[in-house]
Order: structure tokens, then C-alpha cells, then sequence
């Protein structure tokens, strides 16, 4: 029902402000011609200058469809323009013509005069104001133009962000499938280095553990957004993957809000941090680390943190920054910075032997 009244209300808005429009030219015609009068019949009425000039404004919308019309037939086009600006030419001064004397018409047989009488006013009465009709020919012809112009902006602006939409989309198509192998990856290499350890219990389990964990993968790969609860369930597979290679050396907390839990996230975009701070937080060190994922909404802002308590690194090292970021890390970044632009923040702190805390922030949406 909100749909078709919102039809509706259309069309209705769009008379009204034609109705609005001819209304002012007709006042403004009044207006002008009222006060040029004045001076030298100071007699006369605005109510009787208003029902000549508010005739004109009815005439001239009558016959805007008309010239818009014309406009079409006989275009301004280059190669054409001067056969088309002299068909307009004329077609104006007819309109003026035409106008003027069927209005000396009016005047004379309400004055019951005779044919005499009507030469000798149409001739008389003529005067540069007159050609006002021609040039309101030429303005609707203009504004016909104008409205052709914005048109045309407008089609090749949206054009313009529906290409660029498509474009930043297939970016970042290409990002998440640059994750799914990397995650893999680690994964394998993860089975071996428990093969090479004897440890083929946990290595048969983690195989398990990674086949439903490409299951879901694979379940969502086509989907471009998905909630923080849906994005924090995969998280939660690959944990419980990487337990199997750390032991009791892995300890993953969660502290989200609900409300949070209902964000629409991109795809993937969580999990490479929580596999950086993992392999390049936790790994290196050879005691028992802490991974935490914090989520909250702000001010109308989904705030994330994942932050561990491992090796860290130093900022001002020009290497070991590189090196920590990895892949996902800076897939992660530039995946923000496309979807988002400026209305993303990412932010890395990190301190030596004190660990590393990664946040991001963007709008809410549920």
C-alpha cells in the first residue's frame, strides 16, 4: 500500500509544480505589466491586467507540449542548425502573430466594431512587448534543451557509479578469494607439521575439523555479506582447528554484544585477523597466548577489536611490520578501504613482548 501511494503521490506532485510554475509566470507577467501601465492609464485595475496575462500563461502551457514536440521533429542539431533555428523562427513569430491578433479579435467584437476598426488596432497596437510570445517559444525550446542536458548527466552519472560499483564488487570478489587459499594453506601446512610429529590422531581429527570448515566455506562463498554471529561460527571452526596444532599454548576469548552479533560484515573479513594473531602472535613464542575478539556498536558504528597478547612487534622496525601483516592482514586493510573509503578505520598497534591489537570500525547496518 506505502508503494502505490508513493506511485501516486508522484504524478500528483509533478502537476502541481507545473501548476506552481505557470501561476508565478503568470504573476510575474501581471506584475510587470501592471506597473508599465500604470503610468499611463493610472486607472487601471491589476484584476483586469491579470485576466490578459494570466490568458498568456494559460496559452503558453497549452502549447509548451507542442514546442517540446517540434523540438523533437526539428532538432538544433549540428549540420542541421540553421534550417532548424529558422523553422523555429518562423513557427515563434506565427505563435505571436497569431496570439496577438486573435486577441485584437476579442477586443473588437466585445466592442462590436467592425473590420476597419480591427486593421487600425491590430496596427496600432503593436508594440515591442509583443514579442515577449516569441521569446517564450524560444525559453521552452531552451528549457527542453536543459532538461535533455541533466538528463543525460544524470543517466551517464549513474552509469559512471554503477561501472565503478561493479568494478570495486569484482576488487573485492578477487580479495576474498585470495583468503580462502591462504587459510588453506596454513591449515596443510599445519596437518603436516603434526604428521612430522607422530601426532596422527590430531592430524585425523583436524582433517574432520577442515573438511566442515570447507563445507561452510563453500556454502558461503557466493555471498557477499554475511552477520558477525554467521562470520563469528566460522571463526569459531577455524579455533578449534588451530587448538588441535596449540594445545593448551591457544586460548580464544569472545566479548560481544548482541547487538553486534547482528551486523552485516563483509565476508571473511575477521578471520585472516584472527589467523594473524594467531600465526604471527602466538606461534613464535613458546608460552601459553590469549587471542581476544571484542565487538560493539558506537554511535551507530560496529566497532571490532582482535587483539593478543603475543611477540608484538615494533612499529618503527621497517621489516617486522611486513612480516607480521602478512596476506590476510593486508587483505583485510585494502577490502576496508574499498568497501568503506573514509567512512573505515583501521588501526594496528602493536608493542613488543606485550602483544598486538588490531581495530576496525564502520557503519552499523543490521
Amino acid at each position: 500500500m506505502a508503494l502505490e501511494s508513493d506511485n501516486m503521490s508522484k504524478p500528483i506532485a509533478k502537476w502541481l509544480g507545473l501548476l506552481g510554475l505557470w501561476a508565478f509566470v503568470g504573476l510575474v507577467l501581471t506584475v510587470e505589466v501592471y506597473f508599465n501601465l500604470r503610468v499611463s492609464r493610472p486607472d487601471i485595475s491589476f484584476f483586469e491586467v491579470a485576466q490578459t496575462q494570466y490568458a498568456r500563461a494559460i496559452l503558453w502551457a497549452l502549447l509548451a507540449p507542442l514546442v517540446l514536440w517540434l523540438r523533437l521533429k526539428v532538432p538544433l542539431s549540428s549540420g542541421r542548425f540553421v534550417a532548424g533555428a529558422g523553422f523555429h523562427l518562423v513557427v515563434s513569430l506565427l505563435i505571436m502573430v497569431s496570439y496577438y491578433l486573435g486577441r485584437t479579435v476579442v477586443v473588437v467584437v466585445l466592442d462590436r466594431g467592425t473590420l476597419d476598426e480591427f486593421w487600425c488596432i491590430a496596427r496600432s497596437s503593436f508594440f515591442g512587448r509583443n514579442l515577449i510570445d516569441a521569446a517564450y517559444y524560444w525559453a521552452v525550446l531552451a528549457a527542453g534543451y536543459s532538461f535533455d542536458l541533466y538528463r543525460r548527466f544524470k543517466n551517464e552519472e549513474i552509469k559512471a557509479a554503477q561501472l565503478e560499483s561493479r568494478l570495486i564488487e569484482t576488487e573485492l570478489k578477487a580479495l576474498k578469494q585470495q583468503l580462502q587459499p591462504h587459510f588453506l594453506f596454513n591449515t596443510m601446512n599445519t596437518i603436516a607439521v603434526l604428521v612430522r610429529e607422530g601426532r596422527n590422531d590430531d592430524a585425523v581429527t583436524l582433517i574432520a575439523r577442515l573438511g566442515s570448515l570447507l563445507r561452510m566455506s563453500l556454502d558461503l562463498s557466493r555471498v557477499q555479506e554475511v552477520t558477525l554471529r554467521q562470520e563469528m561460527e566460522f571463526i569459531d571452526r577455524y579455533v578449534e582447528i588451530q587448538k588441535v596444532r596449540f594445545a593448551d599454548r591457544l586460548t580464544v576469548r569472545t566479548r560481544i554484544d548482541p547487538e553486534a552479533l547482528e551486523a552485516r560484515i563483509p565476508n571473511l573479513l575477521l578471520q585472516p585477523l584472527v589467523e594473524n594473531a594467531i600465526i604471527h602472535g602466538i606461534a613464535p613464542q613458546t608460552k601459553p597466548g590469549t587471542v581476544e575478539l571484542i565487538g560493539r556498536v558506537l554511535n551507530g558504528r560496529l566497532q571490532v577489536e582482535v587483539r593478543d597478547d603475543g611477540c608484538g612487534f615494533t612499529p618503527d622496525d621497517p621489516e617486522r611490520p611486513r612480516k607480521r601483516r602478512g596476506i590476510g592482514l593486508a587483505n583485510t586493510h585494502e577490502r576496508m578501504a574499498k568497501r568503506y573509503g573514509a567512512d573505515g578505520e583501521f588501526a594496528v598497534r602493536s608493542e613488543p613482548g606485550q602483544g598486538t591489537s588490531i581495530w576496525i570500525a564502520f557503519p552499523f547496518r543490521r
